[in-house]
């Protein structure tokens, strides 16, 4: 694997690099942070992750970076929203949570050792959900309070079937704006893994992109 990235990143003719994890988690960091961060599509090196979070981002985490877009296309403004987004991960809490701040959001992080969530997520303006594991989770409508926004961003597969973190039906009943699962989020992720592939070329050949 060491040597496969090492030949990726000297080969000129390849302009996106993505690790696909989880990777065993003692390597995972070291792993992904072999990537030239100029062919970093996933935005997940460290050396990206300083840049958004020092607030002169090039390469984003795609997941995140589609949700914002699907905020932009629907007009969401979350400036002076409390949001809720359920996952603490480099791929989609941490960064995201960055980027929505920006936006001047008030954001909240839950995880799994938090308590009570039934009860505090009635107060949230917006809830991004990825938890990926309905055994354990599944965010029901007497959760959510009218108008809310979701984003739905957990894969579960059980009998054939894609599912999100969202009973659908009842949660439908109250948001203003809620994405499904399968063709919501995902599609949006892949877009922007596009997205970055594009950039990360116009960075290595020094393409002014904007």
């Amino acid at each position: 694997l060491v040597n496969t990235i090492n030949k990726l990143n000297r080969d000129e003719s390849v302009h996106g690099i993505l690790v696909q994890i989880p990777l065993p988690q003692q390597i995972e960091n070291s792993v992904t942070n072999m990537v030239n961060h100029e062919k970093d599509v996933d935005g997940l090196t460290s050396y990206n992750l300083g840049l958004l979070l020092e607030g002169t981002p090039k390469l984003i985490p795609c997941t995140p970076l589609g949700i914002v877009e699907l905020l932009d296309f629907y007009n969401i403004d979350v400036n002076g929203m409390d949001v809720a987004i359920i996952n603490r991960s480099n791929l989609v809490g941490k960064p995201l949570s960055i980027l929505l701040m920006y936006r001047d959001a008030t954001v909240t992080i839950f995880h799994s050792k938090s308590k009570n969530l039934e009860e505090k997520l009635r107060n949230f303006d917006c809830i991004v959900t990825a938890v990926g594991n309905r055994e354990n989770f599944i965010l029901k409508g007497n959760m959510v309070k009218e108008g809310v926004a979701i984003f739905d961003v957990g894969i579960s597969r059980s009998n054939g079937k894609i599912h999100g973190d969202v009973d659908f039906e009842s949660v439908s009943e109250k948001a203003a704006y809620i994405t499904p699962v399968p063709g919501g989020v995902g599609p949006m992720t892949v877009t922007m893994l596009l997205k970055n592939t594009v950039l990360a070329t116009n960075l290595i050949n020094k393409i002014n992109h904007s």
